[in-house]
């Protein structure tokens, strides 16, 4: 924040714009995103065995088969046939606790989101298992009845204005070239390059936090702006708009972890 403060004293728009772009290209070095210590951290905890059945998340089904990561996230939000529910990965992760490693997932959903000298498991294995799509493409083809259903509740959802502000995602992500300051807003209202950059590139290291951070833990973060109740993690509702948000980005690149200001 400091850096960026100081870039933008004197500044022309535009120039900001351009020295927002060089600070976003300076800290994108993946050799040097902290993010990858979330990846170390979740392999360890994708094989550790644990919960009443004391076996690991590895014979866990993320889509392409039992104990299978390879291009996985790539294809999620989906339909799984034994939960008989659409899931994106972190409700997915959540279910597989439960019911392949009999886990009281009380402890793990007091610490969803990383904090100072706090860790959070979902944060760590979703930037694990996400990182195995990294330089493949996103692929929702919306085949199953219920992959449509979450698909137009997201789109509902996205459009649905309220709160004290009147508020709703579409009215800062419906339009190219939206700003806030000096905050371009990506257009998230249909599919594209916006899209495509924008969920192709969560889970993300939050410079700005000093944390790794999740797409559950963005729209999270909306809702606050928003003025809005904080929607249930792992819930249905948030679920459907992942569904929506990422079926914008279909066929586009998936580079996570990532670093961002």
């Amino acid at each position: 924040m400091l850096v960026l403060s100081c870039l933008g004293a004197g500044l022309s728009s535009a120039d900001s714009g351009d020295e927002i772009q060089r600070y976003r290209e300076m800290i994108n070095d993946p050799m040097a995103n902290p993010a990858f210590l979330n990846v170390d951290r979740g392999e360890a905890l994708w094989a550790l065995a644990r919960g009443t059945k004391n076996v690991s998340l590895e014979t866990c089904d993320l889509g392409k088969g039992p104990g299978v990561l390879e291009g996985a996230y790539a294809e999620l939000p989906r339909y799984f046939a034994d939960a008989d529910q659409v899931m994106d990965l972190e409700q997915r992760l959540l279910w597989c606790m439960k019911n392949v490693q009999g886990l009281d997932t009380a402890d793990v959903l007091s610490r969803k989101f990383s904090a100072p000298a706090v860790t959070s498991d979902m944060e760590d294995l979703v930037a694990y298992i996400a990182n195995k799509s990294s330089g493949k493409t996103f692929h929702i083809p919306l085949d199953h009845p219920q992959e449509k259903q979450a698909y137009a509740l997201g789109e509902e959802l996205f459009y649905r204005r309220g709160s004290l502000l009147d508020f709703s995602c579409a009215t800062c992500h419906s339009a190219d070239g939206a700003k806030i300051r000096t905050t371009q807003l990506p257009n998230l209202s249909k599919p594209g390059k916006d899209a495509s950059d924008t969920m192709g590139s969560w889970p993300t290291y939050r410079v700005s936090q000093s944390q790794t951070r999740t797409m559950q833990n963005r729209l999270w973060d909306c809702y606050r702006q928003m003025r809005m109740p904080p929607p249930e993690y792992g819930s249905a509702g948030l679920t459907a708009l992942m569904m929506y948000l990422t079926k914008q980005a279909d066929g586009g690149p998936i580079n996570v972890p990532s670093i961002k200001r």
